[in-house]
């Protein structure tokens, strides 16, 4: 390639390379004059930001105060029920202690109770019953020697009775 051929080539990419620049730099301008126009309209709202930045942070600072006292609340109603738990389990606990002793304790008396109210009924058998069985009986002989004496010689035939009359 001849010399005057590479150096119109180079000139060409050189005017190529020139517009690219000033396309570049048109557009670089364009930029400019965009990011100003945009900081022109957020200029007004900064200190609106800035203030509600601001009242976020203390909200925010706010809210964990709070949220570390009704956690510390919590934590003492925890232990505090924690407590009181025991204290009623030691409470139950006792009392079921104590309301078995108290059972036990009735199931003796009932059973010493029972067992009286038995020797009672026996006392009352052999000494009332059994005398009143042999009065009875000594009464029944008495009457049936009475009636036989009464009455005198043996029945006639018109009184015999059935077992009589087998031995007649």
């Amino acid at each position: 390639m001849s010399e005057i051929a590479l150096l119109y080539v180079m000139a060409a990419f050189v005017i190529v390379a020139a517009i690219a620049l000033c396309i570049q730099a048109g557009m670089l301008a364009g930029i400019y004059r965009n990011t100003k126009a945009l900081q022109e309209s957020i200029n007004p709202l900064l200190p609106k930001v800035e203030s509600l930045v601001t009242k976020a942070n203390a909200t925010v600072e706010q809210s964990g105060k709070q949220i570390t006292e009704i956690t510390t609340r919590a934590n003492d109603i925890l232990d505090s029920t924690k407590r009181q738990l025991a204290i009623v389990e030691e409470v139950v606990g006792d009392a079921a202690a104590r309301a078995k002793v108290q059972m036990e304790r009735v199931e003796l008396v009932i059973d010493d109770t029972l067992s009286r109210a038995h020797e009672t009924v026996a006392v009352v058998h052999d000494g009332i019953m059994r005398p009143l069985r042999e009065v009875s009986g000594i009464a029944a002989g008495v009457r049936a020697a009475l009636g036989s004496l009464a009455r005198g010689n043996r029945p006639t035939v018109d009184r015999a009775t059935s077992d009589e009359e087998m031995f007649i």
